[in-house]
């Protein structure tokens, strides 16, 4: 299947209202898309607490005189409110709610009211002093989509480098411009990047954007060799990893003409084998931004070097692990049932 065929697929399968939209225009769905960019599949999206329950739901509901919660044969549809049956908020009171009574039954008490918790990362616990910095790694240029922008051509072509973001006043401290180098060094390693100095980020943080630094250890196969520099990867120490780049993006011979015409060699930095395991201690979810600090590079450093302890990350992991609280939860659960389960799109075999 070819990109062309998987975006097809897409368009015609997983986007709910598109096809009849483009048929009305006499195009396909993908040529829908390629005309005008977007497609509203939903809208007036900002009050869907407030729907109201159709009647044809409400027949032989039982309303609760002490929650207003509406359920049918035990499952609960929504609450009343004012009289009128809405479908409220996905909480197990279907309200907004101020107290969580899950946290408390899941053995986070001090949690059960809003509050505010200092990160990893909070301004308290970033010594200035000793050059550490917030890396904020989830910043994503606008013109590439997380991790499924590899193969558009297009989108690559127009951004193909992750520079480090840096304010005037670190990169005069740091006595760089930019274009140079920096090494950034994180709890199990570090990598090197170009600096682009700019006031769109905030001193005492710097940025990388994400889903670029692609590679790939063969030169024919491999990888993506639209967005993939070729790296030598070696260990150099039990558990302690080097990669280096060996050339970036260069044109090839394919069935599309155009990967011969491209004239990007810069392929990005891969910044994420840098980052341990951080699960946040409630959620159970990656704490992505990064306590870093930033050196200038040594003589032997070089652009896309990436640098990996894995003994350390694995330290790191537990020590991150050690703040959890022992499960079951309630009812021998291992997350509430109320609380939907994240899910991610499967996409063809390419």
């Amino acid at each position: 299947m070819t990109v062309e065929d998987y975006y097809r697929w897409i368009f015609e399968n997983s986007v709910p209202g598109l096809p009849a939209a483009a048929a009305k225009q006499n195009l396909t769905p993908l040529e829908y898309m390629r005309k005008y960019g977007a497609f509203l599949i939903e809208d007036n999206v900002y009050s869907v607490h407030e729907t109201r329950l159709k009647s044809g739901d409400l027949m032989d509901a039982i309303t609760d005189p002490v929650t207003n919660l509406i359920s049918k044969n035990g499952v609960v549809l929504g609450v009343e409110v004012d009289g009128a049956a809405c479908a409220g908020f996905p909480t197990p009171s279907r309200k907004l709610e101020f107290y969580s009574k899950t946290l408390k039954d899941w053995k986070w008490p001090e949690y059960a009211l809003p509050g505010y918790i200092k990160s990893h990362v909070h301004l308290d616990n970033i010594d200035v002093n000793a050059g550490e910095m917030l890396l904020l790694p989830t910043f994503r240029l606008p013109t590439l989509i997380h991790t499924r922008s590899g193969n558009a051509k297009w989108l690559y072509e127009i951004s193909h480098r992750n520079p480090l973001w840096i304010n005037p006043k670190d990169a005069e401290n740091l006595e760089v411009k930019t274009g140079d180098l920096l090494k950034v060094n994180t709890e199990i390693g570090y990598f090197v990047d170009k600096v682009w100095v700019t006031e769109g980020i905030k001193p005492g943080v710097i940025a990388c954007s994400h889903h670029l630094g692609r590679w790939r250890l063969q030169e024919d196969s491999g990888g993506e060799r639209w967005s993939t520099a070729l790296v030598d990867l070696k260990q150099v120490e039990p558990g302690k990893w080097m990669m280096r780049h060996i050339h970036g993006i260069q044109p090839f011979k394919s069935d599309d003409p155009d990967s011969q015409r491209i004239f990007w060699e810069d392929g990005g930095v891969h910044q994420n084998l840098t980052f341990p395991v951080q699960p946040d201690y409630i959620s159970g979810q990656h704490c992505w931004h990064q306590k870093v600090r930033v050196t200038k590079p040594g003589p032997d450093d070089k652009y896309g070097d990436v640098f990996v302890d894995t003994k350390k990350s694995h330290e790191v992991y537990k020590r991150w692990l050690s703040k959890t609280r022992p499960g079951p939860g309630p009812n021998n659960l291992r997350r509430p049932l109320w609380l939907p389960r994240s899910y991610q799109h499967r996409k063809p075999i390419i």
